[in-house]
């Protein structure tokens, strides 16, 4: 179990919950602080070469093992499954993430980042995440998620090893969503960064709600009309075709 909202997201602490609830033996590591838009990134903090952290007792889960690591989430997933932890974790849970990931800005996403990273190891995941405004008001429905996680969890289980997951859900009760979809990543996603200042030294990142909708049958798309949204993501690899040999070989010969 892990996020990128840091150890004391109530986001984590429901996941969690419904991870012990379906029988997992849990084990919990995320990150001391907030680190939102590490993507796979594996920095952290170190001292004498040691990456720094704390045991933890979550407050409604006092029996599962948790850790605040000072690290990006993708850097916990490599050392859980590189030898930290014993057994080897066979799966990577993470969210519930404070803001929905649909469209091709997932690549940003430490919650998404840290499935990604586990499917390099051949271990399977699953990001989940709840669809917040930006500039949210009122109070976040944690269990949103309670009905459709067994169900997604048993589709990852049958999957093959590596298989990444990504779940968002309408922050909203259970009973009032359409049905689960199935669907493909938007162009772009619900939030994009923007320059809004630039001076002598820096300059400021802001963040804009994208004011554009959404292709039809996209993650976007069917999150705003009410659906939770479930995307299969792929990990690194190569571009099979986008590169030809012949057109290669052609063009070293050209450049000689």
């Amino acid at each position: 179990m892990t996020n990128d909202d840091g150890i004391d997201s109530p986001g984590l602490a429901a996941l969690t919950r419904l991870a012990v609830g379906a029988g997992l033996d849990v084990v919990v590591a995320a990150p001391a602080e907030q680190s939102s838009g590490a993507s796979a990134a594996i920095t952290a903090v170190r001292d004498e070469g040691r990456t720094l952290m704390e045991r933890r007792e979550l407050p409604e889960h006092a029996g599962v093992p948790a850790w605040a690591v000072r690290a990006q989430p993708g850097h916990i997933v490599v050392a859980a499954l590189t030898g930290w932890l014993d057994p080897v974790p066979d799966l990577v849970l993470s969210g519930i993430n404070h803001g929905a990931n649909v469209g091709r800005a997932v690549l940003h996403s430490g919650t998404v980042g840290a499935i990604l990273t586990a499917a390099v190891h051949d271990v399977r995941g699953l990001a989940v995440s709840l669809d917040v405004a930006l500039r949210p008001t009122g109070e976040r429905t944690w269990g949103a998620a309670d009905d459709l996680f067994p169900r997604v969890l048993e589709l990852l289980l049958d999957a093959p090893p590596g298989t990444s997951l990504s779940l968002n859900v309408p922050d909203r009760p259970g009973a009032e969503h359409r049905e689960l979809r199935h669907a493909r990543l938007a162009e772009f996603g619900a939030v994009q960064a923007r320059v809004d200042e630039v001076a002598d030294g820096g300059l400021r990142l802001g963040e804009v709600e994208v004011g554009t909708a959404p292709e039809e049958g996209t993650d976007g798309a069917l999150l705003a009309a009410g659906h939770p949204t479930l995307t299969a993501l792929r990990s690194v690899a190569e571009d099979v075709g986008r590169l030809v040999p012949d057109r290669l070989a052609r063009s070293e010969r050209v450049r000689g």
